[in-house]
């Protein structure tokens, strides 16, 4: 029966329940013995406790669910005292980090359900590793606030107690891996910026005794500065040549605008030449005419009068 629940991948509160009948019908164990097993089983509440100073790790299993009753309806980065835990932990503030429900669902910040849930995932989240380009898959995710359906709890000591609490605090385990920013580097060590960064880094020793160190991201050095000189200089001149081709365009531009108007202008010139403009009297001289002839009319007709009289 346990052989078969180790070796399933997934099961359900249910399915155990039903299998654990079967196996006590067919078997013949214990009925009481076996209720005694699952009722445990199902109140107990295991914590992960974590010193991220000293590097030390232990797990620890309540089955008495009113020790961390006082736990429910806390969230993923809530601190509580040791106290709510054990008496043993008095002084210790601890800090919860992440967990996972009796399923085997992990928690995950940000999902406000004291339940799981199926989210579309893509690359960029977490709980997911996309195995083809573009892929996008709807999965179970346990929500962030702690419940009773919750199997495993993450803690880390945020503040220490007096009393030191065996296999966290007591072990002191060298750092395999370091920080890898410079200034990083120098808030841990309290370096200046004249320090070289370069020694301080943690190396992590391999298999076969040599040491490696990590690559140091942001670090300023010679080579870095005279790179970033010549790629300065490389913007300048790319920044002056342009604005250089942009003025000769802009005269160029300038220059055949001018001609054009010159040919425009000598065009109009010369078809105004060409057409040759009417001669018109003037109106005052017009008007003198049309006196003249009247007056020489009225003396001819005159004239006319007199002979025929005679």
């Amino acid at each position: 029966c346990f052989f078969f629940f180790s070796s399933r991948r997934r099961h359900t509160r249910s399915s155990l329940v039903s299998w654990a009948r079967r196996c006590v019908q067919e078997t013949g164990i214990n009925a009481e013995y076996m209720g005694i097993v699952f009722q445990n089983r199902a109140t107990e509440m295991k914590f992960n406790i974590s010193d991220p100073v000293s590097g030390g790790q232990k797990s620890i299993a309540i089955d008495d669910e009113n020790q961390y009753r006082a736990l429910f309806e806390k969230r993923m980065g809530n601190e509580f005292p040791g106290e709510t835990l054990d008496p043993k932990f008095a002084g210790y503030i601890f800090k919860i980090t992440g967990g996972n429900d009796k399923d085997g669902f992990c928690m995950r910040q940000g999902i406000l359900k004291n339940g799981r849930v199926r989210i579309l995932m893509d690359k960029n989240q977490k709980c997911y590793r996309q195995r083809r380009k573009g892929e996008r898959k709807r999965k179970s995710v346990r929500g962030c606030i702690v419940g009773k359906d919750i199997g495993v709890l993450a803690l880390s000591i945020v503040k220490h107690g007096e009393i030191p609490i065996e296999g966290v605090t007591t072990v002191k385990r060298a750092r395999s891996l370091g920080p890898k920013r410079a200034s990083t580097i120098r808030k841990l060590y309290k370096l200046e910026k004249t320090d070289d960064v370069r020694k301080f880094v943690v190396r992590k020793e391999m298999k076969n005794g040599k040491k490696k160190a990590p690559k140091i991201q942001r670090l300023v050095t010679s080579e870095r500065i005279r790179r970033k000189k010549v790629i300065r200089k490389i913007g300048l001149d790319r920044l002056m040549a342009t604005k250089k081709a942009v003025a000769e365009y802009k005269k160029l531009v300038g220059d055949y605008r001018s001609k054009k108007k010159q040919e425009t202008a000598q065009a109009k010139e010369g078809k105004k030449e060409e057409k040759k403009p009417v001669e018109t009297k003037p109106a005052a001289a017009t008007a003198q005419t049309k006196k003249q002839m009247n007056n020489h009319h009225i003396q001819q007709t005159s004239e006319k009068k007199k002979k025929k009289k005679k």
